[in-house]
Protein backbone atom coordinates (compact mmCIF):
# COMPACT_ATOMS: atom_id res chain seq x y z
CA UNK A 1 0.00 0.00 0.00
CA UNK A 2 1.95 3.03 -1.28
CA UNK A 3 -0.49 5.85 -0.42
CA UNK A 4 -2.72 5.75 2.63
CA UNK A 5 -4.82 8.21 4.61
CA UNK A 6 -5.86 7.40 8.19
CA UNK A 7 -7.81 9.39 10.73
CA UNK A 8 -7.70 8.86 14.46
CA UNK A 9 -6.44 10.03 17.84
CA UNK A 10 -2.78 10.65 17.03
CA UNK A 11 -0.43 10.24 19.99
CA UNK A 12 2.56 12.59 20.02
CA UNK A 13 4.54 10.77 22.68
CA UNK A 14 7.51 13.13 22.89
CA UNK A 15 5.29 16.19 23.36
CA UNK A 16 2.87 14.27 25.61
CA UNK A 17 -0.13 15.23 23.50
CA UNK A 18 -3.00 13.38 21.82
CA UNK A 19 -5.08 15.07 19.11
CA UNK A 20 -7.58 14.01 16.48
CA UNK A 21 -5.97 14.19 13.09
CA UNK A 22 -5.14 12.66 9.74
CA UNK A 23 -2.03 10.83 8.59
CA UNK A 24 -1.07 10.85 4.93
CA UNK A 25 1.37 8.13 3.99
CA UNK A 26 3.24 8.22 0.70
CA UNK A 27 5.97 5.84 -0.49
CA UNK A 28 6.54 4.49 2.99
CA UNK A 29 6.87 7.85 4.77
CA UNK A 30 4.56 10.15 6.70
CA UNK A 31 4.08 12.89 4.13
CA UNK A 32 1.70 14.94 6.24
CA UNK A 33 0.14 14.99 9.72
CA UNK A 34 -2.90 17.26 9.88
CA UNK A 35 -4.84 18.31 12.96
CA UNK A 36 -8.59 18.15 12.45
CA UNK A 37 -10.93 20.34 14.44
CA UNK A 38 -13.92 18.05 14.37
CA UNK A 39 -13.39 14.78 16.21
CA UNK A 40 -16.04 12.07 16.27
CA UNK A 41 -17.94 11.78 19.52
CA UNK A 42 -16.90 8.15 19.88
CA UNK A 43 -15.23 5.30 18.02
CA UNK A 44 -11.96 7.02 17.10
CA UNK A 45 -9.01 4.69 17.47
CA UNK A 46 -5.54 5.63 18.70
CA UNK A 47 -2.46 5.81 16.49
CA UNK A 48 1.01 5.58 18.04
CA UNK A 49 4.54 4.63 16.97
CA UNK A 50 5.19 0.89 16.65
CA UNK A 51 6.37 -1.08 19.68
CA UNK A 52 10.04 -2.09 20.02
CA UNK A 53 11.47 -5.10 21.84
CA UNK A 54 14.67 -3.48 23.11
CA UNK A 55 16.57 -6.72 23.70
CA UNK A 56 15.69 -10.13 22.34
CA UNK A 57 17.40 -13.32 21.26
CA UNK A 58 15.18 -14.28 18.34
CA UNK A 59 16.61 -17.79 18.50
CA UNK A 60 14.83 -18.40 21.81
CA UNK A 61 11.49 -18.15 20.02
CA UNK A 62 12.59 -21.30 18.16
CA UNK A 63 11.72 -19.38 14.99
CA UNK A 64 13.92 -17.91 12.28
CA UNK A 65 13.72 -14.08 12.20
CA UNK A 66 11.17 -13.92 9.38
CA UNK A 67 8.77 -16.20 11.26
CA UNK A 68 9.37 -14.30 14.51
CA UNK A 69 8.36 -11.14 12.69
CA UNK A 70 5.21 -12.78 11.32
CA UNK A 71 3.98 -13.41 14.87
CA UNK A 72 5.26 -10.18 16.42
CA UNK A 73 3.59 -7.73 14.02
CA UNK A 74 0.16 -8.98 15.09
CA UNK A 75 0.88 -7.42 18.50
CA UNK A 76 2.06 -4.10 17.10
CA UNK A 77 5.78 -4.82 17.28
CA UNK A 78 7.46 -3.15 14.33
CA UNK A 79 11.11 -3.46 15.30
CA UNK A 80 13.50 -5.16 17.69
CA UNK A 81 17.04 -4.98 19.02
CA UNK A 82 18.42 -8.43 18.35
CA UNK A 83 21.42 -10.16 19.88
CA UNK A 84 22.38 -13.14 17.64
CA UNK A 85 24.59 -14.42 20.44
CA UNK A 86 22.93 -17.86 20.52
CA UNK A 87 23.47 -18.83 16.90
CA UNK A 88 26.93 -17.23 16.97
CA UNK A 89 27.96 -19.62 19.74
CA UNK A 90 27.01 -22.48 17.44
CA UNK A 91 27.93 -21.23 13.96
CA UNK A 92 30.09 -18.15 14.49
CA UNK A 93 30.13 -15.36 11.90
CA UNK A 94 28.08 -17.50 9.52
CA UNK A 95 25.31 -17.59 12.10
CA UNK A 96 25.21 -13.81 12.53
CA UNK A 97 25.00 -13.28 8.78
CA UNK A 98 22.28 -15.93 8.52
CA UNK A 99 20.10 -13.96 10.95
CA UNK A 100 20.63 -10.68 9.09
CA UNK A 101 19.90 -12.22 5.69
CA UNK A 102 16.79 -14.05 6.85
CA UNK A 103 15.51 -10.95 8.66
CA UNK A 104 15.91 -8.92 5.49
CA UNK A 105 13.35 -11.11 3.69
CA UNK A 106 10.45 -9.43 5.53
CA UNK A 107 9.49 -5.78 6.15
CA UNK A 108 10.34 -5.71 9.86
CA UNK A 109 12.87 -3.39 11.51
CA UNK A 110 15.40 -5.93 12.82
CA UNK A 111 18.48 -4.25 14.28
CA UNK A 112 21.22 -6.77 14.98
CA UNK A 113 24.22 -6.45 17.25
CA UNK A 114 27.70 -7.99 17.14
CA UNK A 115 27.94 -10.71 19.82
CA UNK A 116 30.58 -9.75 22.37
CA UNK A 117 31.04 -13.06 24.18
CA UNK A 118 31.50 -16.04 21.86
CA UNK A 119 32.18 -18.31 23.63
CA UNK A 120 30.56 -16.85 26.73
CA UNK A 121 33.19 -18.36 29.04
CA UNK A 122 36.22 -20.61 28.90
CA UNK A 123 34.41 -23.12 31.11
CA UNK A 124 32.19 -24.66 28.41
CA UNK A 125 32.46 -26.02 24.88
CA UNK A 126 30.97 -23.82 22.17
CA UNK A 127 30.86 -24.32 18.42
CA UNK A 128 32.65 -21.12 17.45
CA UNK A 129 34.67 -18.12 18.53
CA UNK A 130 34.37 -14.44 17.62
CA UNK A 131 37.55 -12.60 18.56
CA UNK A 132 38.09 -8.84 18.69
CA UNK A 133 39.19 -8.74 15.04
CA UNK A 134 35.96 -10.40 13.88
CA UNK A 135 33.90 -8.13 16.14
CA UNK A 136 35.67 -5.14 14.56
CA UNK A 137 34.69 -6.48 11.12
CA UNK A 138 31.08 -6.76 12.22
CA UNK A 139 30.99 -3.34 13.88
CA UNK A 140 32.09 -1.74 10.59
CA UNK A 141 28.97 -3.07 8.85
CA UNK A 142 26.02 -0.66 8.52
CA UNK A 143 23.61 -3.50 9.36
CA UNK A 144 25.26 -4.07 12.75
CA UNK A 145 23.91 -1.49 15.17
CA UNK A 146 25.55 -2.12 18.53
CA UNK A 147 27.84 -4.38 20.56
CA UNK A 148 25.66 -7.04 22.16
CA UNK A 149 25.50 -7.66 25.89
CA UNK A 150 28.94 -7.69 27.47
CA UNK A 151 28.44 -10.67 29.77
CA UNK A 152 32.11 -10.91 30.64
CA UNK A 153 31.89 -8.27 33.34
CA UNK A 154 34.95 -9.72 35.15
CA UNK A 155 36.86 -9.08 31.92
CA UNK A 156 35.66 -5.48 31.87
CA UNK A 157 36.50 -4.92 35.52
CA UNK A 158 39.97 -6.46 35.24
CA UNK A 159 40.88 -4.83 31.94
CA UNK A 160 41.00 -7.93 29.76
CA UNK A 161 42.64 -6.80 26.50
CA UNK A 162 40.32 -8.75 24.19
CA UNK A 163 37.22 -7.44 25.97
CA UNK A 164 38.44 -3.83 25.85
CA UNK A 165 39.25 -4.12 22.14
CA UNK A 166 35.67 -5.18 21.43
CA UNK A 167 34.29 -2.23 23.38
CA UNK A 168 36.74 0.07 21.60
CA UNK A 169 35.47 -1.20 18.22
CA UNK A 170 31.94 -0.17 19.13
CA UNK A 171 33.09 3.27 20.28
CA UNK A 172 35.12 3.72 17.11
CA UNK A 173 32.00 3.27 14.99
CA UNK A 174 29.78 5.33 17.29
CA UNK A 175 27.59 2.41 18.31
CA UNK A 176 26.30 1.65 21.84
CA UNK A 177 27.45 -1.22 24.05
CA UNK A 178 24.86 -3.37 25.81
CA UNK A 179 25.48 -4.64 29.31
CA UNK A 180 24.82 -7.77 31.33
CA UNK A 181 25.71 -7.38 34.97
CA UNK A 182 23.37 -9.22 37.35
CA UNK A 183 23.86 -8.12 40.93
CA UNK A 184 26.58 -5.52 40.30
CA UNK A 185 26.20 -2.55 42.65
CA UNK A 186 28.10 0.45 43.90
CA UNK A 187 31.68 1.09 42.88
CA UNK A 188 31.94 -2.15 40.93
CA UNK A 189 28.92 -1.22 38.84
CA UNK A 190 30.32 2.29 38.40
CA UNK A 191 33.58 0.90 37.01
CA UNK A 192 31.67 -1.39 34.63
CA UNK A 193 29.51 1.49 33.36
CA UNK A 194 32.53 3.78 33.01
CA UNK A 195 34.03 1.36 30.49
CA UNK A 196 31.26 2.42 28.11
CA UNK A 197 28.45 0.00 28.96
CA UNK A 198 25.12 1.75 28.40
CA UNK A 199 22.31 -0.68 29.33
CA UNK A 200 21.42 -3.57 31.60
CA UNK A 201 18.50 -5.99 31.35
CA UNK A 202 19.53 -8.27 34.22
CA UNK A 203 18.35 -6.28 37.26
CA UNK A 204 16.07 -8.34 39.45
CA UNK A 205 15.56 -5.87 42.31
CA UNK A 206 14.40 -2.26 42.33
CA UNK A 207 17.40 -1.27 44.45
CA UNK A 208 19.91 -2.67 41.95
CA UNK A 209 18.18 -1.00 39.00
CA UNK A 210 17.98 2.36 40.79
CA UNK A 211 21.68 2.18 41.65
CA UNK A 212 22.54 1.71 37.98
CA UNK A 213 20.08 4.37 36.78
CA UNK A 214 21.66 6.90 39.11
CA UNK A 215 25.04 6.11 37.56
CA UNK A 216 23.81 6.85 34.05
CA UNK A 217 22.86 3.42 32.82
CA UNK A 218 19.63 2.71 30.95
CA UNK A 219 17.53 -0.09 32.45
CA UNK A 220 15.47 -2.56 30.45
CA UNK A 221 12.44 -4.12 32.11
CA UNK A 222 12.52 -7.77 31.06
CA UNK A 223 9.49 -10.02 30.91
CA UNK A 224 10.26 -13.20 28.99
CA UNK A 225 9.08 -16.77 29.15
CA UNK A 226 11.37 -17.59 32.09
CA UNK A 227 12.92 -14.40 33.48
CA UNK A 228 10.27 -11.99 34.72
CA UNK A 229 11.33 -8.70 36.33
CA UNK A 230 8.37 -6.46 35.45
CA UNK A 231 6.76 -6.42 38.90
CA UNK A 232 10.06 -5.66 40.64
CA UNK A 233 11.12 -2.82 38.35
CA UNK A 234 7.96 -1.12 37.04
CA UNK A 235 7.66 1.33 40.00
CA UNK A 236 10.87 2.99 38.79
CA UNK A 237 9.14 4.15 35.61
CA UNK A 238 7.25 6.87 37.49
CA UNK A 239 10.50 8.85 37.80
CA UNK A 240 12.89 7.29 35.28
CA UNK A 241 10.77 6.68 32.19
CA UNK A 242 13.24 8.53 29.94
CA UNK A 243 15.97 5.99 30.79
CA UNK A 244 13.94 2.77 30.65
CA UNK A 245 12.72 0.35 27.98
CA UNK A 246 10.79 -2.93 27.68
CA UNK A 247 12.25 -6.20 26.45
CA UNK A 248 11.50 -9.91 26.37
CA UNK A 249 15.10 -11.22 26.15
CA UNK A 250 13.94 -14.82 25.59
CA UNK A 251 10.39 -15.64 24.51
CA UNK A 252 9.08 -19.04 23.48
CA UNK A 253 6.73 -19.33 20.48
CA UNK A 254 3.56 -20.05 22.46
CA UNK A 255 4.15 -16.93 24.55
CA UNK A 256 4.80 -14.84 21.43
CA UNK A 257 1.46 -15.94 19.97
CA UNK A 258 -0.29 -14.57 23.07
CA UNK A 259 1.29 -11.14 23.13
CA UNK A 260 4.45 -9.06 23.13
CA UNK A 261 5.39 -5.52 24.19
CA UNK A 262 1.72 -4.49 23.95
CA UNK A 263 1.01 -6.68 26.99
CA UNK A 264 3.69 -4.88 29.00
CA UNK A 265 2.10 -1.55 28.08
CA UNK A 266 -1.25 -2.84 29.32
CA UNK A 267 0.27 -4.00 32.61
CA UNK A 268 2.22 -0.77 33.10
CA UNK A 269 -0.87 1.42 32.64
CA UNK A 270 -2.81 -0.88 34.99
CA UNK A 271 0.00 -0.38 37.53
CA UNK A 272 -0.63 3.36 37.46
CA UNK A 273 2.16 4.50 35.14
CA UNK A 274 1.29 7.53 32.98
CA UNK A 275 0.48 6.35 29.45
CA UNK A 276 2.93 8.77 27.80
CA UNK A 277 5.73 7.44 30.00
CA UNK A 278 4.77 3.88 29.07
CA UNK A 279 4.74 4.64 25.35
CA UNK A 280 8.06 6.46 25.56
CA UNK A 281 9.65 3.32 27.03
CA UNK A 282 7.89 1.04 24.54
CA UNK A 283 8.19 3.06 21.33
CA UNK A 284 10.65 5.95 21.61
CA UNK A 285 13.61 5.24 23.87
CA UNK A 286 14.94 2.20 21.94
CA UNK A 287 14.78 4.12 18.65
CA UNK A 288 16.77 7.02 20.09
CA UNK A 289 19.30 4.95 22.03
CA UNK A 290 20.11 2.52 19.22
CA UNK A 291 19.71 5.06 16.39
CA UNK A 292 17.17 2.77 14.79
CA UNK A 293 15.92 3.20 11.25
CA UNK A 294 12.41 3.50 12.60
CA UNK A 295 9.71 6.15 12.56
CA UNK A 296 8.45 8.01 15.63
CA UNK A 297 5.18 9.25 14.12
CA UNK A 298 6.59 12.59 12.99
CA UNK A 299 6.15 14.21 9.61
CA UNK A 300 8.87 12.90 7.28
CA UNK A 301 9.48 9.76 9.37
CA UNK A 302 9.20 6.23 8.10
CA UNK A 303 5.54 5.20 8.47
CA UNK A 304 6.02 2.68 11.29
CA UNK A 305 2.95 2.83 13.52
CA UNK A 306 0.08 0.91 15.05
CA UNK A 307 -3.62 1.50 15.41
CA UNK A 308 -4.96 0.67 18.89
CA UNK A 309 -8.52 0.18 20.03
CA UNK A 310 -7.80 1.99 23.30
CA UNK A 311 -5.00 2.88 25.71
CA UNK A 312 -6.11 0.48 28.41
CA UNK A 313 -5.98 -3.00 26.89
CA UNK A 314 -3.68 -2.02 24.00
CA UNK A 315 -5.55 -4.26 21.58
CA UNK A 316 -3.79 -3.87 18.22
CA UNK A 317 -6.09 -3.39 15.24
CA UNK A 318 -3.53 -2.61 12.54
CA UNK A 319 0.25 -2.58 12.20
CA UNK A 320 2.08 -0.58 9.52
CA UNK A 321 5.78 -0.81 8.63
CA UNK A 322 7.12 1.62 6.00
CA UNK A 323 3.50 2.39 5.20
CA UNK A 324 2.66 -1.24 4.45
CA UNK A 325 -0.20 -2.88 6.34
CA UNK A 326 1.51 -5.98 7.78
CA UNK A 327 -1.15 -7.13 10.27
CA UNK A 328 -4.81 -6.51 10.96
CA UNK A 329 -7.26 -7.77 13.57
CA UNK A 330 -5.03 -10.59 14.75
CA UNK A 331 -3.96 -11.75 11.28
CA UNK A 332 -0.41 -11.40 10.00
CA UNK A 333 0.07 -10.48 6.36
CA UNK A 334 3.77 -11.40 6.31
CA UNK A 335 4.47 -14.42 4.13
CA UNK A 336 8.09 -15.50 4.70
CA UNK A 337 9.89 -17.57 2.08
CA UNK A 338 11.18 -21.05 3.08
CA UNK A 339 14.26 -20.71 5.30
CA UNK A 340 17.59 -22.40 4.66
CA UNK A 341 19.34 -24.56 7.27
CA UNK A 342 22.75 -24.16 8.91
CA UNK A 343 23.94 -26.24 11.83
CA UNK A 344 26.89 -27.69 13.68
CA UNK A 345 26.04 -31.00 15.32
CA UNK A 346 28.39 -33.96 15.77
CA UNK A 347 27.03 -36.14 18.53
CA UNK A 348 26.52 -39.91 18.54
CA UNK A 349 23.61 -41.71 20.18
CA UNK A 350 24.06 -42.53 23.87
CA UNK A 351 23.43 -45.56 26.08
CA UNK A 352 21.70 -45.43 29.50
CA UNK A 353 24.92 -46.42 31.25
CA UNK A 354 26.57 -43.28 29.87
CA UNK A 355 24.47 -41.30 32.33
CA UNK A 356 25.17 -43.45 35.39
CA UNK A 357 26.33 -41.51 38.39
CA UNK A 358 25.67 -42.24 42.05
CA UNK A 359 27.57 -40.53 44.88
CA UNK A 360 28.70 -42.55 47.86
CA UNK A 361 26.08 -42.79 50.58
CA UNK A 362 27.86 -40.58 53.09
CA UNK A 363 28.38 -37.74 50.61
CA UNK A 364 26.74 -34.32 50.89
CA UNK A 365 26.22 -33.19 47.32
CA UNK A 366 25.71 -29.64 45.97
CA UNK A 367 22.34 -29.26 44.24
CA UNK A 368 21.17 -26.59 41.79
CA UNK A 369 17.92 -25.05 43.01
CA UNK A 370 15.97 -23.70 40.02
CA UNK A 371 13.80 -20.66 40.74
CA UNK A 372 10.58 -20.17 38.79
CA UNK A 373 10.65 -16.92 36.82
CA UNK A 374 14.36 -16.28 37.42
CA UNK A 375 17.65 -17.07 35.67
CA UNK A 376 19.58 -17.12 38.91
CA UNK A 377 19.70 -20.34 40.92
CA UNK A 378 20.49 -21.21 44.50
CA UNK A 379 23.09 -23.67 45.73
CA UNK A 380 21.79 -26.11 48.31
CA UNK A 381 23.29 -29.22 49.92
CA UNK A 382 21.63 -32.62 49.91
CA UNK A 383 22.46 -35.93 51.53
CA UNK A 384 23.36 -38.60 48.99
CA UNK A 385 21.86 -41.16 51.37
CA UNK A 386 18.42 -39.91 50.30
CA UNK A 387 19.07 -40.56 46.62
CA UNK A 388 17.60 -43.74 45.21
CA UNK A 389 20.22 -46.30 44.34
CA UNK A 390 20.44 -46.94 40.62
CA UNK A 391 18.58 -43.79 39.58
CA UNK A 392 20.51 -41.20 41.60
CA UNK A 393 17.41 -39.13 42.16
CA UNK A 394 14.84 -38.51 44.87
CA UNK A 395 11.40 -37.91 43.40
CA UNK A 396 9.87 -37.36 46.83
CA UNK A 397 12.37 -34.57 47.56
CA UNK A 398 12.19 -33.29 43.95
CA UNK A 399 15.95 -33.72 43.54
CA UNK A 400 16.63 -35.12 40.08
CA UNK A 401 19.60 -35.78 37.87
CA UNK A 402 20.66 -33.10 35.38
CA UNK A 403 23.18 -33.75 32.60
CA UNK A 404 24.89 -31.75 29.87
CA UNK A 405 26.05 -33.60 26.74
CA UNK A 406 28.66 -32.04 24.42
CA UNK A 407 26.97 -31.66 21.00
CA UNK A 408 30.12 -30.69 19.08
CA UNK A 409 32.33 -33.74 19.66
CA UNK A 410 32.54 -36.85 21.81
CA UNK A 411 33.34 -36.04 25.44
CA UNK A 412 32.45 -37.23 28.95
CA UNK A 413 28.93 -36.31 30.06
CA UNK A 414 28.63 -33.77 32.88
CA UNK A 415 26.24 -34.86 35.66
CA UNK A 416 24.80 -33.15 38.71
CA UNK A 417 21.55 -32.72 40.65
CA UNK A 418 18.75 -30.18 40.45
CA UNK A 419 15.68 -29.29 42.53
CA UNK A 420 12.27 -27.80 41.65
CA UNK A 421 11.53 -29.31 38.23
CA UNK A 422 8.84 -31.49 39.79
CA UNK A 423 9.06 -34.41 37.36
CA UNK A 424 7.40 -37.56 38.68
CA UNK A 425 8.41 -39.70 35.70
CA UNK A 426 10.37 -39.51 32.47
CA UNK A 427 12.76 -36.80 31.30
CA UNK A 428 13.05 -33.67 29.17
CA UNK A 429 15.99 -32.57 27.02
CA UNK A 430 16.95 -29.62 24.86
CA UNK A 431 19.73 -28.41 22.58
CA UNK A 432 18.66 -24.86 23.44
CA UNK A 433 21.04 -24.47 26.38
CA UNK A 434 22.50 -21.02 26.89
CA UNK A 435 25.10 -20.06 25.99
CA UNK A 436 26.96 -22.83 24.18
CA UNK A 437 23.89 -24.90 23.35
CA UNK A 438 25.07 -28.33 24.27
CA UNK A 439 22.30 -30.80 25.15
CA UNK A 440 20.87 -30.36 28.64
CA UNK A 441 18.45 -32.85 30.19
CA UNK A 442 16.66 -33.48 33.49
CA UNK A 443 15.01 -36.78 34.41
CA UNK A 444 14.06 -39.28 37.06
CA UNK A 445 16.20 -42.16 35.74
CA UNK A 446 19.02 -42.84 33.30
CA UNK A 447 16.85 -44.75 30.82
CA UNK A 448 14.47 -41.83 30.42
CA UNK A 449 17.28 -39.28 30.22
CA UNK A 450 18.98 -41.36 27.52
CA UNK A 451 15.79 -41.60 25.45
CA UNK A 452 15.16 -37.85 25.68
CA UNK A 453 18.75 -36.99 24.74
CA UNK A 454 18.76 -39.40 21.80
CA UNK A 455 15.58 -37.84 20.40
CA UNK A 456 17.40 -34.51 20.30
CA UNK A 457 20.48 -36.09 18.71
CA UNK A 458 18.43 -37.83 16.02
CA UNK A 459 16.78 -34.52 15.13
CA UNK A 460 20.16 -32.70 15.02
CA UNK A 461 18.72 -30.40 17.65
CA UNK A 462 15.39 -29.81 19.33
CA UNK A 463 13.42 -30.19 22.54
CA UNK A 464 12.05 -33.52 23.72
CA UNK A 465 10.02 -35.11 26.50
CA UNK A 466 9.50 -38.79 27.31
CA UNK A 467 7.41 -40.87 29.69
CA UNK A 468 7.39 -44.64 30.12
CA UNK A 469 5.13 -45.12 27.10
CA UNK A 470 5.25 -41.89 25.07
CA UNK A 471 7.76 -39.54 23.51
CA UNK A 472 7.61 -36.10 21.89
CA UNK A 473 10.19 -34.06 20.01
CA UNK A 474 10.14 -30.65 18.34
CA UNK A 475 12.94 -30.62 15.78
CA UNK A 476 15.07 -27.45 15.56
CA UNK A 477 17.36 -28.02 12.56
CA UNK A 478 18.67 -24.44 12.28
CA UNK A 479 21.70 -24.51 14.59
CA UNK A 480 19.75 -26.80 16.92
CA UNK A 481 17.90 -23.64 17.98
CA UNK A 482 15.25 -22.80 15.41
CA UNK A 483 12.65 -24.47 13.22
CA UNK A 484 12.10 -23.70 9.55
CA UNK A 485 8.36 -24.35 9.89
CA UNK A 486 5.50 -21.85 10.07
CA UNK A 487 5.64 -19.90 13.32
CA UNK A 488 2.10 -20.74 14.36
CA UNK A 489 2.70 -24.45 13.71
CA UNK A 490 5.85 -24.35 15.84
CA UNK A 491 3.93 -22.62 18.62
CA UNK A 492 1.26 -25.33 18.46
CA UNK A 493 3.87 -28.10 18.63
CA UNK A 494 5.65 -26.40 21.50
CA UNK A 495 2.37 -25.95 23.39
CA UNK A 496 1.70 -29.68 23.03
CA UNK A 497 5.11 -30.75 24.35
CA UNK A 498 4.92 -28.19 27.17
CA UNK A 499 1.48 -29.51 28.14
CA UNK A 500 2.77 -33.12 28.10
CA UNK A 501 5.70 -32.13 30.31
CA UNK A 502 3.41 -30.56 32.90
CA UNK A 503 0.34 -32.78 32.79
CA UNK A 504 1.96 -36.19 32.22
CA UNK A 505 5.47 -35.82 33.63
CA UNK A 506 4.48 -33.50 36.47
CA UNK A 507 6.73 -30.51 35.75
CA UNK A 508 5.87 -27.73 38.20
CA UNK A 509 7.67 -24.77 36.59
CA UNK A 510 5.74 -22.20 34.54
CA UNK A 511 8.14 -22.66 31.61
CA UNK A 512 10.13 -25.87 32.17
CA UNK A 513 12.00 -25.85 28.83
CA UNK A 514 12.98 -22.20 29.11
CA UNK A 515 14.19 -22.74 32.68
CA UNK A 516 16.05 -25.88 31.57
CA UNK A 517 17.84 -23.89 28.86
CA UNK A 518 19.31 -21.54 31.47
CA UNK A 519 20.68 -24.23 33.77
CA UNK A 520 23.84 -24.23 31.65
CA UNK A 521 24.15 -20.41 31.66
CA UNK A 522 27.35 -19.94 33.64
CA UNK A 523 27.37 -16.13 33.63
CA UNK A 524 24.27 -16.02 35.87
CA UNK A 525 24.91 -17.14 39.48
CA UNK A 526 24.86 -19.11 41.61
CA UNK A 527 25.24 -22.76 40.56
CA UNK A 528 25.05 -24.05 36.97
CA UNK A 529 26.21 -27.05 34.92
CA UNK A 530 28.28 -26.87 31.73
CA UNK A 531 29.45 -29.77 29.61
CA UNK A 532 32.70 -29.59 31.59
CA UNK A 533 31.21 -29.76 35.08
CA UNK A 534 29.37 -28.06 37.93
CA UNK A 535 30.15 -24.34 38.03
CA UNK A 536 30.05 -21.75 40.83
CA UNK A 537 28.93 -18.47 39.23
CA UNK A 538 30.02 -16.40 42.24
CA UNK A 539 33.59 -17.66 42.35
CA UNK A 540 33.63 -18.13 38.55
CA UNK A 541 35.20 -21.56 38.91
CA UNK A 542 34.22 -25.22 38.94
CA UNK A 543 32.91 -26.68 42.17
Amino acid sequence: MRNTILKGNIIDVLNRETFFGELEVEDGFLKRITRLEKAPKEGAYFICPGFIDSHVHVESSMLVPSEFAKLAVVHGTTGSINDPHEIANVCGMQGVLYMIENGNTVPFKFHFGAPSCVPATAFETAGAMLDAKQVETLMARPDINYLSEMMNFPGVLHGDEEVLLKIAAAKKHGKPVDGHAPGLRGEIAKKYIAAGISTDHECFTEEEALDKLQQGMKILIREGSAAKNFDALIPLMHEHWEEMMFCSDDKHPDSLVEGHINHLCKRAVAAGIDVYKVLQAACINPVLHYQMRHGLLRQGDAADFVVLKDLKDFEVLQTFIDGELVAQNGESYLMPAPASVINQFDCKLKMPEDFSFAPTENEIVPVIEALDGQLITNKILFSAALLQRGTASSISDDVLKIVVVNRYHHAPIAKAFIKNFGLKQGAIASSVAHDSHNIVAVGVDDESICRAVNLVIEASGGVSAVSADASHVLALPVAGLMSTADGYEVAEQYTAIDHFTKETLGASLASPFMTLSFMALLVIPHLKLSDKGLFDGDRFSFV
